[in-house]
């Protein structure tokens, strides 16, 4: 854990802890003449640069219960500002807290005003701290702090005074339900030596609380005394509890053991100290340049911790580079070793066997050329697919004959039909070298597939059964099958021969309600399926 200096100050002295490891050291105590300060800044000089936290335990330290009207955002802020510093004009040392609302009127905010009325006694301590450029943190009030040790103790008593006695007296706080109103420091001892009187001193500060509306009479106020254990019984005696007043005492060895101090302090001020170092707040009063070098500290760190996690992370990717690069150059080298090896054998089987005829280069163009082929040479089943879809949906036409064809990408068909214009004359020509003796005229390549899928063709023959008088109905049924095999993508429909001929030159001759003679209607289309 990081160190922490803690610096307790009072009016006659200023007294320094180191803070290690949840630990305090013994205080190097000095005093506020120039040659305490000297030594002060001999001691703060030898400590290095852990940061500081300077506790101010003064007489001099003013508290203020005022109703401030409530506005909220930044016009709240200014407003509670310049009431703070119309409060306390002549020192820099102000702090104000909002407690709440006003339960009573228009619900003002609640609000403590307090400060630290002789800034002198302050001053010449954070000089000194300032020409050595020490990391100031924070400027903090013994009596604001003094709230967290309620829930540490478990007081929680609606009127609460706590009573401590520390370096710089006795130390009187009244609590109302968790958060300070009042506080007041005397001296432990009265002007002859003796201690002072802890029942008269509890009766004057009871009668100030009434005075000022804070405690209403008849409410008791319950009075927690922290004290060194062979105390307790000789403040019993003295203390006695009474119709508005009760007292309860607290061993300083039970609340350093609830805080989690290791040895029990003789006087309070080590319980606010480790509340201190182990809580870090906000610093109660503002300091203004003098915390500078603090926070020129923090940013310091905040870079050194950026820089060496940005250390630690190029190593950490050189590692994991450097590492990859081993495994890479170890598989590697074996897998070189393994080709090696595998290239002898092969060497050596080919060795053995006797020369081919083909070459490597012409058995890896075959396979490629019979993967080709299987991948891409035209069938029919695709086309017969997008016949037998179309005559489910229109099951008046039956088919008479197909011819399905193949031709090369780019041929025109002219105006012979698919099947008599590429593939017979093709076997016309072979079939003719073949009759004269000659070698057969050798195919196009596009007809197998290579290098890409050839258009298909297909001629159907159909006809359609006639009822009498009914040829609307024969071109009704041509037309959906034709519109059927429209839609299957890439293939094109055209009408070589209707089953009727209606054409305007053409003569039409019949009697009416006479049959087709064989009732059949005849057609003709010439489907082409491109790739």
């Amino acid at each position: 854990m990081f160190r922490k200096q803690l610096y307790y100050l009072s009016s006659e002295q200023l007294c320094a802890y180191q803070w290690r490891a949840g630990r305090l050291s013994a205080p190097a105590c000095f005093t506020p003449d120039p040659a305490g300060i000297d030594a002060f800044m001999d001691y703060v000089e030898a400590q290095g640069d852990a940061p500081i936290h300077l506790l101010a335990d003064l007489i001099e330290e003013d508290f203020q219960r005022q109703l401030l009207p409530h506005v909220r955002g930044g016009a709240g802020r200014r407003l509670r500002a310049r009431r703070l510093l119309q409060q306390y004009r002549d020192t820099p040392y102000r702090h104000l807290g909002v407690q709440g609302r006003d339960a009573a009127g228009r619900r003002d905010d609640i609000v403590l005003l307090c400060a630290l009325t002789n800034p002198a006694v302050v001053q010449p301590w954070i000089a000194a701290l300032e020409q050595l450029k020490a990391p100031l943190a924070g400027l903090y009030s013994a009596t604001l702090l003094s709230a967290a040790l309620l829930p540490k103790l478990a007081l929680d008593e609606a009127h609460l005074l706590l009573v401590s006695q520390q370096s710089a007296g006795l130390r009187q706080s009244y609590f109302q339900r968790g958060q300070l109103k009042f506080s007041r420091l005397t001296p432990a001892l009265d002007r002859d030596g003796a201690p002072v009187n802890l029942a008269a001193e509890t009766g004057k500060t009871q009668q100030f609380l009434t005075s000022v509306r804070l405690l209403g009479r008849g409410e008791m106020l319950h009075t927690v005394v922290l004290a060194p254990a062979p105390q307790i019984a000789a403040l019993e005696a003295l203390c006695r509890d009474g119709a508005e007043t009760s007292y309860r005492f607290v061993a300083l060895a039970e609340a350093a053991a609830r805080l989690g101090l290791a040895e029990a302090p003789a006087l309070a001020e080590p319980l606010l100290l480790h509340l201190l170092a182990a809580a870090r707040p906000a610093g109660h009063y503002a300091l203004g340049e003098a915390r500078r070098y603090f926070l020129l500290r923090r940013a310091r760190l905040a870079l050194s911790g950026a820089a060496a996690a940005v250390c630690a992370g190029a190593l950490l990717w050189s590692g994991a580079n450097l590492w990859n690069y081993v495994g890479d150059s170890g598989a590697g080298e074996r897998l070189a070793r393994e080709a090696e090896q595998f290239d002898r054998r092969y060497q050596g089987v080919m060795a053995d066997l006797p020369p081919s005829v083909a070459k490597t280069a012409n058995m890896k163009a075959a396979v490629t050329v019979e993967r080709m082929v299987a991948e891409q040479a035209p069938q029919p089943q695709a086309m017969m697919a997008m016949l037998s879809a179309a005559l489910d949906k229109v099951p008046q036409v039956s088919l008479l004959q197909l011819d399905w064809a193949v031709k090369p990408a780019g041929a025109a068909s002219q105006s012979a039909p698919a099947g008599t214009a590429a593939q017979p004359a093709a076997l016309a020509a072979l079939a003719g070298g073949a009759a004269d003796g000659g070698q057969a005229a050798p195919l196009s390549s596009a007809l197998i597939g290579i290098p890409g899928r050839p258009p298909q063709t297909l001629r159907v023959e159909a006809e359609i059964a006639v009822s009498q008088d009914n040829y609307r109905s024969v071109l009704e049924a041509m037309n959906r099958f034709t519109q059927e095999l429209a839609r299957q993508p890439r293939l094109l429909v055209q009408i070589e021969q209707p089953p009727l001929d209606t054409r305007p030159n053409v003569k039409l001759s019949g009697k009416a309600g006479t049959a087709a003679a064989d009732g059949k209607a005849k057609f003709i289309l010439n489907l082409v399926l491109t790739p």
